[in-house]
């Protein structure tokens, strides 16, 4: 009989330090999870590996939101001009005639990778995102001559990232249901974000966009 109580007196303790650790390991899974999912979604983008986006991408959400913030830089720029001049409203006409194909070209692997990368629409007609780098040297290609190249896109990147212009990168929680990433150029440059949104607990998809102009 005492023996048995002994071994109540320290089930107890035990059970209740597993329960504590395993509510505080889930609950801090679930706070880093968008991290993760972030970290899996740009790798898959870079890669072009459609099988994995598909699992981190929301893409009838993501046309939608591409539809809608397209549009909205569009009519912005034709507000801006302060004018009734009908051949500028005509220009905005064909403009969000081309805003079907641009959704379309921006909600595919390459689109993501641009997206995710700082590289999101401008709505000029006929844009589409930048394709995948080939694998390997292109046919016909010698080694010296890649080694070249390569060396040269090497100091091309790393000037770019010295110049003024190159994006500042920040990436947090927007609610208990949405994380963003956002890019922004200057203080009152352009700024642009993508949008991860809660599917479950673990779980984040890519399903927005927000476009903002420079400050005029």
């Amino acid at each position: 009989m005492t023996e048995s109580l002994s071994n109540k007196r320290w089930i107890k303790p035990v059970a209740i330090v597993v329960a504590v650790a395993f509510i505080v390991t889930t609950v801090g899974y679930s706070y880093a999870s968008p991290y993760l999912a972030l970290h899996r979604l740009k790798a898959a983008a870079d890669a072009r590996d459609a099988a994995t986006l598909n699992e981190y991408v929301d893409y009838p959400a993501l046309r939608v939101s591409l539809k809608e913030q397209v549009g909205g830089l569009l009519k912005r720029r034709v507000e801006a001009q302060h004018s009734s001049n009908p051949l500028l409203l005509f220009g905005a006409a064909i403009g969000a005639a081309l805003i079907g194909p641009l959704v379309d070209a921006y909600t595919t692997p390459d689109g993501v990778a641009a997206l995710l990368n700082g590289m999101p629409p401008s709505g000029k007609p006929g844009e589409q995102p930048p394709p995948a780098p080939a694998p390997g040297n292109p046919p016909g290609e010698s080694g010296a001559e890649s080694s070249a190249e390569s060396n040269a896109q090497t100091a091309s990147a790393d000037s770019a990232k010295n110049e003024p212009g190159h994006p500042q990168t920040t990436a947090g929680y927007r609610g208990l249901n949405e994380f963003v990433v956002t890019w922004q150029r200057s203080e009152n440059g352009m700024r642009y974000s993508a949008v991860l949104q809660r599917h479950g607990p673990f779980t984040w998809k890519l399903g927005a966009v927000e476009l903002n102009e420079p400050a005029q």
